[in-house]
């Protein structure tokens, strides 16, 4: 039983060991373990203030990269929209050309139907011209082939041109 209560002498050399040991604690060693925590707790503060002002700037950069993507979107509609007006212009512009061509293309081939025409008319009056002198060739000939017929002829014309 002596184990479990202790004497009175021991208990007052526990208390001056112990006393010794807090009054040597307290020189040497309390005040740099309190700088090294309030060191530790100073270097935590501000990693936490660093990592709340990185979180803001993160938040804020976000905010910055929407804003910037959606005037990106905005910017591509706009030139998207330009360039389908502008298709649009173009395809316009080239199908009144591709008109004004054909009408040009059709008017030239209707002066050169007509002069063809013409020239083919002309040709036909010169061809009918040519078979009516022929005819009219064969003809007096056939007429004029006896002596009398000649005489009756040439004073026929004779006097036609004294009536002129």
């Amino acid at each position: 039983m002596d184990l479990i209560s202790p004497d009175l002498g021991l208990i007052i050399w526990q208390t001056i060991g112990f006393g010794i040991l807090f009054l040597v604690l307290a020189k040497y060693a309390w005040k740099p373990i309190l700088s090294a925590l309030e060191e530790r707790e100073g270097s935590i503060e501000e990693a936490l203030s660093t990592a709340e002002k990185a979180r803001a700037e993160m938040a804020s950069l976000v905010s910055e990269n929407e804003k910037l993507l959606q005037e990106a979107r905005i910017e591509r509609d706009q030139i998207l929209k330009t360039a389908n007006e502008n298709a649009v212009k173009i395809i316009d512009q080239a199908k009144g050309e591709a008109s004004k061509e054909a009408t040009r293309l059709i008017e030239e081939a209707k002066a050169v139907i007509q002069t063809e025409k013409e020239a083919a008319l002309t040709d036909v009056k010169i061809k009918v011209a040519e078979l009516s002198l022929l005819v009219a060739e064969k003809l007096l000939r056939a007429q004029l082939s006896n002596e009398p017929s000649q005489k009756a002829l040439v004073e026929k014309f004779v006097d036609e041109i004294k009536l002129n």
